[in-house]
């Protein structure tokens, strides 16, 4: 049968596709597991509340001076226990520690210094300390030491190191700033103070 004639059974036009199921309502599901935007500032709030608290915590803790140093101590009291650091006098500060390490494993020396008067004393320096630091090192033994013994002499270290001169086998080490390895002093090389002779000049 010829249905292109017959008007009574015309072929219905093909649907657009994007105009299906439009009688059909869109369905909504709602997801509990999202937090709602009051939810959300609630916890923000809580979050900010609970870090301030943090801080005034932490401000309520803040430890003194002497309470640091006393941290400090104890901390470096444990420390010597160790047999590595059996040697170390009572009282021991860190930078001791830190030169009894650096001398166990090799990256510093210990240097013997003999006073005139026959006292001696070991003196620990970096691998490539130079001759101003041993200087400084020995000052910071000998007021080290004074403190332990009770003593308040005061020395003028300008006043010593114009009156002697550090020596090293017959040496004198007469540039600050050349490095001990340079003399030939190595790990328990033994150094001497002598006097320093005044030079008398004539009309003066």
């Amino acid at each position: 049968m010829d249905y292109s004639s017959n008007p009574s059974h015309e072929m219905p036009p093909e649907s657009d596709p994007a105009e299906q199921n439009t009688d059909f309502p869109h369905t909504y599901i709602e997801d509990t597991n999202i937090p709602s935007s009051s939810q959300h500032n609630a916890e923000e709030d809580e979050f900010s509340n609970q870090i301030r608290q943090e801080d005034v915590n932490f401000e309520d803790t803040t430890l003194s001076h002497n309470e640091v140093m006393d941290i400090v101590r104890e901390g470096v009291a444990e420390l010597v226990k160790d047999p590595l650091l059996s040697d170390l006098p009572a009282g021991v500060t860190l930078d001791e520690v830190k030169s009894q390490i650096a001398l166990e494993y090799g990256q510093a020396m210990k240097v013997i210094v003999r006073k005139e008067c026959g006292g001696i004393m070991p003196i620990v320096v970096p691998q490539d300390a130079t001759v101003v630091d041993l200087k400084r090192a020995i000052s910071r033994y000998v007021t080290l030491k004074q403190t332990r013994e009770g003593g308040t002499t005061k020395i003028s270290w300008r006043y010593v190191w114009r009156t002697y001169w550090l020596t090293f086998d017959g040496e004198k080490l007469s540039q600050n700033n050349k490095k001990l390895k340079d003399y030939g002093i190595r790990n328990r090389a033994e150094l001497r103070f002598i006097k320093r002779l005044r030079s008398k000049v004539e009309g003066v």
